[in-house]
């Protein structure tokens, strides 16, 4: 409300002012043919002036302002893969049965393409993330995501996520996972209803992960080739990398 009264104030300080520069002009000039046609010309140019501001550069600026905040956000979500989401991701490829269709799609090259990336990304989505909740070492799971609790806190925090749903999205299900563990401290005993709740928390995040892992790798090969490189040597689908 007080923004709202001092923007309504400096509008009527603007027109009061420029009603005394007219009336200045007359009162010098005498030449009211003048003041109109100026005036008028003025007016006609408004629009034009609007669409250049407004529509115009205003959008080109937001765009700048929005590409800067994502590559801010991009470093973020490099942080989280550094500190986390690789080992994570190793976790949980590794309780896969259907592991194998996964690291033929996601074993990349220092040569692929835009093209391959959009392929991959479209192959993924349709990949079958189920678990076998036999092979998922749950304490070893547990321990590594309550260690990693205050990073995860500090992703939150940062404003910037706003602009990328998807991550957010991954950082939700991943604490959510890490309270459901936290609440069973005997892993070894769960129920059968347990089990396939466990086993429900697990793939939303090996699927947004995967996802994310995906598109964050796309980004790397665009930008920074050389990160890109030893993400390629890295890679935690690859039986091979280093």
């Amino acid at each position: 409300m007080k923004r709202f009264n001092w923007m309504v104030l400096t509008g009527v300080l603007l027109v009061v002012l420029s009603a005394l520069l007219y009336g200045a002009h007359f009162l010098i000039f005498r030449d009211t043919y003048h003041i109109f046609i100026y005036m008028i010309g003025d007016l006609a140019f408004l629009p034009f002036e609007v669409l250049l501001v407004t529509l115009i550069i205003h959008r080109l600026l937001s765009a700048r302002e929005r590409r800067n905040r994502l590559q801010k956000l991009n470093m973020v979500i490099g942080a989280f893969f550094s500190e986390a989401g690789t080992e994570l991701l190793a976790y949980l490829s590794d309780s896969d049965p259907d592991i194998e269709k996964k690291r033929d799609a996601c074993i990349m090259s220092e040569r692929w393409t835009g093209k391959e990336f959009d392929r991959v990304e479209k192959m993924i989505r349709e990949f079958d993330y189920s678990i076998d909740i036999g092979a998922v070492r749950l304490d070893g799971l547990r321990n590594f995501l309550l260690g990693k609790r205050e990073f995860l806190l500090r992703l939150l925090e940062n404003p910037n996520l706003l602009e990328h749903e998807s991550f957010a999205g991954l950082l939700r299900a991943v604490f959510h996972l890490t309270e459901e563990l936290e609440l069973r401290t005997e892993c070894g005993e769960l129920t059968e209803e347990d089990k396939k709740h466990m086993i429900s928390d697990i793939q939303r995040v090996y699927r947004a992960l995967v996802a994310e892992w995906m598109r964050y790798m796309k980004h790397l090969r665009s930008e920074y080739p050389f990160l890109f490189s030893f993400a390629v040597r890295t890679n935690p689908f690859d039986r091979n990398a280093a």
